[in-house]
């Protein structure tokens, strides 16, 4: 069965971020297409929609490459959540359904509860979870790729430590959700732009200069019958 490229896309990318391939080192179609078990078709496939994403660029005389980004590059990646994250929450205030509040609900009750506890081992993945779903929300599928891809730049770029005051963190979720509950588009964007702001402080650049800083937790398979190099 031909594996399809948007698999091994995440794939490839999974371990870009996790500092599998480091920025600069080479990506060939034939050592790729062994790691994740596929054929070259589907690498060549993902490789291409990589460099469109800014993961990846083609060098002369080298390939298919880890993309390095400059600290200015970076620094502007969390300018864009900033400015798109409150107008994903004040699109969510107009065109939530009940199934996306219901979701936003329980992540806040389960969010302050486990930051109540200290429990912060899951609360960035919760916190992940809604943000995803608040830019769901928003009902602009363009605006959510947007904000997707802008994550997993994020995620590539920077480390993000636990957040210093993880109950007022939950709190601000919270009263963004009242917000979208109410249908109050100014004051979730408002809200919203204030999280992101004070977010930010958590967010800490890998790399700096000529240097980075090595990430290695991901191994990810596509086909996990493949050969593993």
């Amino acid at each position: 069965m031909r594996i399809p490229a948007h698999s091994v896309c995440t794939a490839i990318r999974d371990d870009i971020i996790a500092g599998v391939y480091e920025r600069g080192s080479r990506l060939t179609e034939e050592v790729l297409a062994r790691r994740y078990g596929v054929s070259r078709v589907p690498v060549r496939e993902a490789l291409r929609t990589l460099e469109a994403e800014g993961f990846v660029v083609t060098r002369r005389h080298a390939g298919a490459c880890v993309a390095e980004p400059t600290e200015q590059e970076a620094a502007d990646l969390l300018e864009m959540r900033v400015l798109l994250e409150p107008l994903a929450a004040s699109r969510a205030a107009q065109r939530r359904t009940e199934a996306h509040l219901k979701v936003l609900r329980g992540l806040v009750r389960l969010g302050q509860e486990r930051a109540r506890r200290g429990s912060s081992d899951d609360l960035r993945s919760l916190g992940s979870w809604f943000h995803e779903t608040l830019a769901q929300a928003s009902g602009s599928p363009s605006l959510v790729s947007m904000l997707t891809q802008l994550r997993h730049k994020t995620a590539w770029m920077y480390a993000v430590g636990a957040p210093s005051a993880p109950v007022e963190s939950w709190s601000e979720h919270g009263a963004v959700v009242d917000a979208v509950v109410r249908g109050d588009a100014d004051r979730a964007r408002t809200l919203t732009a204030l999280h992101a702001e004070r977010a930010t402080s958590a967010f800490r650049l890998r790399f700096s200069g000529g240097g980075a800083e090595r990430v290695r937790t991901s191994q990810h398979a596509v086909n996990m019958s493949g050969q593993r190099l």
